[in-house]
């Protein structure tokens, strides 16, 4: 398919609320936008915001294709449901189906998911399994302009992250492989987090610098690739911009920076699979859903990532 496919997310979130107003906002031709949504969804959402409507010509569900997942239970914002869940899932399963140009996500809630009985930690690990072949690996790139973080790791308990040497290997190689096919740069200077604080200060307060991640950038180096020593991530941060993209090992380590500073313009960007994927680097929002206050920044920002 041609067309760049978007999801709207939990049905009792702010997804659909921010994928109306920033269609709305970038105006994108008709022929250009499928929405993997329902119609009773998008209504509900386009209602809170009447007063911004002249005419039905001007609706979202009247201007794009809409692919319809069932959805058969009321739209209660803030409330968690499995029927929700279920919602989530099968949108992200049917984008998976289509094999879009591009796909952008509105965002779900993982405790949904699981009421469904979708253990999956993230709509990253439903693209891995579907999209996924001949060895594919889905990672989590965050993009906030020229500041970027890759995550080693991604939805895992902090006590149980384990790098190993071949991991760290080749998550660095696709991301290299992505960055001279996606942004047209040839040798990307990438910046490397230390595991421990003080990047483990020589086996002192940790040896995962020492066992794994200095032998990852040996071979690394060996295979062109320009990479830093395992840095101190306290401060590597306040020179994120001297490098094309920061490498963080855990979920926190990363997101913190680029978020604080970056805020709702941080676009959570799949990539290592045959789609490359968006999506708003924030939540459902459950607290302020149904409210026609949400920010539709993030939502606009992860469509034009892959316009």
């Amino acid at each position: 398919m041609s067309k760049i496919a978007i999801t709207t997310g939990d049905p009792n979130g702010i997804g659909a609320e921010i994928t109306i107003k920033a269609l709305k906002k970038l105006n994108l031709p008709p022929d250009s936008v499928v929405l993997i949504s329902n119609k009773k969804i998008l209504d509900f959402y386009e209602e809170l915001s009447h007063s911004e409507l002249v005419s039905e010509s001007l609706l979202i569900s009247k201007k794009y294709e809409i692919i319809e997942i069932p959805y058969n239970s009321d739209i209660v914002p803030g409330q968690v449901t499995k029927e929700a869940g279920e919602f989530s899932f099968q949108s992200v399963k049917k984008a998976c189906e289509i094999r879009p140009k591009a796909l952008v996500t509105a965002p779900v809630a993982k405790n949904a998911l699981y009421l469904a009985g979708h253990q999956f930690n993230g709509q990253t690990e439903i693209l891995q399994k579907y999209l996924a072949h001949d060895g594919q690996l889905a990672e989590m790139l965050f993009v906030a302009g020229h500041f970027r973080v890759l995550l080693l790791t991604r939805h895992v308990a902090l006590k149980n992250i384990m790098l190993t040497k071949d991991m760290v290997v080749e998550k660095i190689l696709n991301l290299k492989e992505f960055f001279v096919k996606h942004f047209g740069i040839i040798s990307p200077k990438f910046a490397l987090c230390g595991f421990n604080p003080h990047a483990g200060e020589d086996g002192i307060l940790g040896r995962e610098e020492i066992d794994i991640l200095i032998p990852a950038v040996e071979e690394l180096r060996s295979r062109g690739v320009n990479v830093t020593n395992p840095l101190p991530a306290d401060t590597l941060f306040i020179k994120a911009l001297d490098y094309d993209c920061c490498i963080a090992n855990y979920h926190d380590q990363g997101l913190i920076p680029i978020k604080t500073v970056a805020g709702d313009k941080t676009v959570n960007m799949t990539i290592g699979l045959d789609i490359i994927r968006t999506s708003p680097g924030h939540g459902t929002a459950f607290d302020i859903a149904g409210k026609n206050i949400a920010d539709e920044t993030g939502m606009i920002e992860a469509i034009k990532a892959v316009l």
